[in-house]
C-alpha cells in the first residue's frame, strides 16, 4: 500500500444530513419540495448534476449559476456552524497519518466546501493533496478524481486505498483500480471482489487497509 484516499461528505464528516437540509432550502426557495429519495438520487454526484435534477423537480426558471450559488452560500454557513467527524474518523486518519502514507482527500464538492471541512473539524495537515470538484473535467462516478489523487501523489492507482460512502464514489476508485473501503452512509453497497465494506470507520485500522491492499486481485 503506497497510498490511502479518503472521501469527504458522509465518509470524514456527517455532512449528508447538511447537505438534506439546504437542498430542501433551496427547493423551496424554487417552488418546490424535497425528500430523502431525492437525494438518494444523487448522494455522490456532482453539483452540476444536483442543480439540474433540482431544476428539473421544480419546474423553475432560476439559472443553475443561481441554483449553485445559493447551495455553496447555505452549506458553508451550515458548516461553519459545526459539522461532527464520523465515528473512528479522526482516529484513523491520525494513524495513517503516524505511519508516514501519503494521503489525499478525493471529493466532489467544490474546494470552498472542502475548505470549510478541512479548516474546521478535520484539519488539513492530515492530508498531502486535495482534489475537489474544480482539479477535474470530470467527477464522480468518473475514475478521473482518483486517477488525479494517485498522479499527484506519485503513486499507482494499483497499490493505493481509497475510502468512500457512495456508489457512485466506490464506481470511482474502482474504476480508477484502487483497493475500495466502502463505509455506506445514505445508499447500500454490495460486497465486491478487492473491495471490503463495513459498518463504520471504527471497524478500520490500518492493518485492515494494509491486508485489504495486499489481496490477490
Amino acid at each position: 500500500m503506497d497510498a490511502v484516499l479518503f472521501d469527504m461528505d458522509g465518509l470524514l464528516v456527517d455532512s449528508e444530513k447538511i447537505w438534506f437540509q439546504v437542498e430542501t432550502e433551496v427547493m423551496e426557495r424554487l417552488g418546490g419540495d424535497w425528500s430523502p429519495a431525492d437525494q438518494e438520487h444523487l448522494v455522490g454526484g456532482s453539483m452540476p448534476a444536483t442543480v439540474a435534477y433540482m431544476l428539473r423537480r421544480s419546474g423553475s426558471g432560476a439559472s443553475p449559476q443561481d441554483v449553485e450559488a445559493w447551495m455553496l452560500a447555505g452549506m458553508v454557513r451550515r458548516l461553519s456552524e459545526g459539522v461532527e467527524m464520523m465515528p473512528g474518523a479522526a482516529g484513523l486518519l491520525a494513524a495513517v497519518r503516524r505511519a508516514g502514507l501519503p494521503t489525499a482527500l478525493v471529493t466532489s464538492s467544490a474546494r470552498v466546501i472542502a475548505d470549510a471541512c478541512l479548516d474546521g473539524v478535520i484539519g488539513r495537515h492530515h492530508f498531502d493533496r486535495i482534489v475537489t470538484c474544480e482539479d477535474v473535467a470530470r467527477t464522480k462516478p468518473d475514475p478521473e478524481p482518483y486517477l488525479t489523487a494517485a498522479r499527484l501523489l506519485g503513486v499507482d492507482p494499483a497499490r493505493c486505498v481509497a475510502l468512500e460512502d457512495s456508489p457512485n464514489g466506490v464506481t470511482a476508485a474502482t474504476a480508477a483500480g484502487c483497493r475500495v473501503v466502502a463505509v455506506p452512509s445514505v445508499l447500500p453497497i454490495p460486497h465486491a471482489p478487492g473491495r471490503l465494506v463495513a459498518a463504520s470507520l471504527r471497524e478500520i485500522d490500518l492493518e485492515t487497509l494494509r491486508e485489504l491492499s495486499a489481496r490477490e486481485p
